[in-house]
């Protein structure tokens, strides 16, 4: 009975061991998110112009890192803000676009 405990408690940590690798990989890997297409693009736009008073859209993605939907928006004065959507639509934040220009106000 020892035995088979010991053998159990090796195949346990050998599968949580590739669980994590597998995990780490995915997370340094390479950029797995998708654009927004169809209504769903329309949707996210609305909601991320909405949210920054206006602009134009620049770039959506699906399954960003921070929210179900990213939209980035660029306003008039040059800079670009992120927008994360959840899966219904509803801004859970946004931030300046590390991307945007300076105002050299820093």
């Amino acid at each position: 009975m020892r035995k088979r405990a010991k053998v159990v408690i090796v195949g346990t940590s050998v599968l949580a061991l590739a669980a994590g690798g597998a995990g780490i990989a995915g997370a340094t890997g390479g950029n797995d998110s998708q654009p927004i297409a169809g209504k769903a693009l329309d949707k996210a736009s609305a909601a991320a112009l909405k949210a920054t008073g206006g602009g134009a859209v620049t770039e959506t993605e699906v399954g960003d890192e921070e929210s179900y939907y990213q939209v980035e928006v660029s306003k008039a004065d040059g800079s670009q803000v992120d927008v994360q959507l959840d899966r219904n639509f509803n801004v859970v934040g946004q931030s300046p676009d590390e991307e945007s220009p300076s105002d050299g106000s820093n």
